[in-house]
């Protein structure tokens, strides 16, 4: 017989709470029918969607929810939960993240017109304590053009960068922050505003 009054954990036995499986479960139902959502709009007869399409949205967005809760919400941490995380990262999205492309796409096109390029791979030390945080600076890098992350250390969280232009001196240092990437906007702390 199962006993199902505890569950298992990595570091030992920890109390089971009734409902502990509901609360992964909406997070990850919401998001999969926003995706389905963005996915299908424009075919519909109330304004983007007809009816069908958010009933099958919504039965699909159950289904996604069943399977995946555990592993969408994989360390029970619900920080991103909060509607103004949200927002913020919406905000640098749209604002400081599309400047620096915009910035970066001038840059590596004047390096390619010119020759003047000065590549290299740099340790960049992030402080950072969530995957998230890391993810996001990470895929913040290598869509921004003239840099690649190529790596991550795990026990740290710095990450090994790519880029077409190291300034001098740099390349000198065993860890750089991220204010030697020519940046206006400091992705980690906006960063650190949304995931920490």
């Amino acid at each position: 017989m199962i006993n199902h009054d505890y569950r298992c954990e990595h570091e030992g036995i920890e109390q089971y709470v009734p409902g502990d499986d509901v609360i992964p479960f909406i997070p990850t139902a919401v998001f999969a029918f926003a995706v389905y959502l963005l996915l299908t709009a424009g075919g519909g007869d109330l304004g983007v969607w007809s009816p069908s399409e958010l009933l099958m949205g919504a039965v699909l967005a159950v289904i996604a929810a069943a399977v995946s809760r555990n592993f969408f919400c994989k360390n029970r941490d619900y920080r991103m939960a909060n509607p103004v995380r949200w927002i913020i990262l919406a905000v640098y999205v749209v604002v400081p993240f599309f400047i620096e492309m915009a910035k970066a796409n001038v840059d590596v096109a004047y390096r390619v017109i010119t020759g003047r390029i000065r590549p290299g791979i740099v340790r960049m030390q992030t402080g950072f304590t969530t995957d998230l945080s890391v993810l996001l600076l990470a895929n913040s890098i290598t869509l921004t053009p003239g840099t690649l992350t190529v790596g991550i250390d795990e026990e740290t969280n710095d990450l090994f960068v790519h880029m077409i232009n190291i300034r001098p001196g740099v390349e000198e240092k065993s860890v750089v922050d991220t204010g030697d990437i020519n940046a206006w906007f400091r992705f980690p702390a906006w960063i650190r505003r949304i995931a920490e």
